[in-house]
């Protein structure tokens, strides 16, 4: 079924039908309404590339998320899951790019071939090409992060910065003295990825002004590597007591870890953090962390895209979320160092069972 055989059967011309569901030219409520009655007839659809060529929209917004690692995490999901909601609530589609850096050809698809009205830019770093390269380009785009120079842009972004800070001032305020920080891989670490430098920024801000004694890690976004990472802890500072993370895919492993260290939570050992409450509610016991609001972001994302969309001139806009730390069971007052006879270093590299060999996690 095609727009000719629509204007046959309404006795219209094609450019007449063509105008009613474009709007680009009125048309008089009874034609309007014949022609109404005939596609409800028919049950026709425009074809999405010839509504696009029409009126120069695709209804279709790109979420340009390129993989940290090999997989996506469970919060990378929530956020993918967020998004995509979001937009169906304004008729939208999603079309998922794992695009890396503006010359990454999938990436210049999607602009180039104008596959998408607008792009949602994901896994933000602190000079981001993606980001520079769409403002170059006025091509209407929201970020979910901030780069180094957020000033006069489109972004949703969380304060990574603060909620590392509150996590510090909590086990602090419960007396911890020794505290660890377990960051996200190294490799991002070294591509600037902001939230893993905010979040670096924060614990060591508020470490100084309680004056703890600290270390700071990098750890794989896995289980492994996340047991791993709390041995060479435990194995350089026995008497640490206490660890903030923002890598909730490795939590599993922290805490398995522990467990294998005879270290009780939160009897013996405090973990805290930022992670998503539904991953924050599946560890036992149940993390005391700053909930990731994925599902606010993907939407509040959206918002803001759809907005650029329906009004080019509108002034830039952005939100800053920092929510509160949510206390559950995994962090209490800090417990006595162990005697020196107890603190036996765990000194066992765990492999990772995805590529066959040892996984270590490295110290910054």
């Amino acid at each position: 079924m095609n727009i000719g055989e629509i204007a046959r059967r309404a006795g219209v011309s094609r450019s007449t039908v063509s105008y009613a569901l474009s709007g680009k030219r009125p048309v008089s409520d009874e034609t309007r309404r014949r022609i109404q009655q005939v596609i409800d007839e028919l049950g026709y659809r425009p074809n999405a590339s010839a509504r696009a060529l029409a009126n120069g929209r695709t209804s279709t917004i790109g979420l340009v998320f390129p993989p940290a690692g090999n997989h996506y995490t469970g919060m990378q999901l929530d956020f993918i899951g967020s998004v995509v909601e979001a937009a169906a609530a304004y008729d939208y589609d999603v079309l998922l790019s794992p695009s890396g850096v503006d010359s990454d050809r999938s990436f210049q698809r999607l602009l180039g071939e104008r596959r998408v009205d607008g792009a949602i830019l994901m896994e933000i770093r602190l000079e981001d090409d993606r980001v520079d390269h769409l403002a170059a380009l006025d091509f209407p785009s929201v970020a979910i992060g901030r780069t180094a120079r957020p000033e006069g842009g489109w972004w949703v972004g969380l304060d990574h910065t603060a909620l590392a800070e509150a996590c510090v001032h909590h086990l602090a305020d419960l007396g911890h003295r020794r505290v660890a920080f377990v960051n996200r891989p190294e490799q991002l670490l070294r591509a600037g990825y902001e939230s893993a430098h905010r979040g670096l920024d924060g614990f060591t801000k508020a470490a100084a002004e309680r004056g703890l004694t600290v270390r700071t890690y990098c750890c794989g976004d896995d289980a492994a590597s996340g047991q791993a990472c709390l041995e060479q802890i435990l194995q350089e500072e026995p008497a640490t007591t206490a660890l903030v993370t923002l890598n909730e895919a490795a939590l599993g492993g922290l805490y398995r870890g522990l467990a294998q260290a005879g270290r009780h939570v939160p009897r013996d050992f405090s973990v805290t953090g930022i992670a998503a409450g539904r991953w924050a509610e599946t560890v036992t016991p149940q993390l005391t962390a700053a909930d990731v609001p994925a599902a606010e972001m993907g939407r509040l994302a959206v918002d803001l895209l759809v907005e650029r969309l329906d009004h080019p001139d509108a002034p830039a806009r952005h939100h800053l979320l920092t929510p509160p730390i949510s206390l559950r069971a995994s962090t209490g007052p800090a417990a006595a160092p162990p005697p020196a006879e107890a603190r036996t270093p765990a000194t066992a590299r765990v492999p990772d069972p995805g590529h066959g060999t040892p996984v270590a996690a490295s110290r910054n």
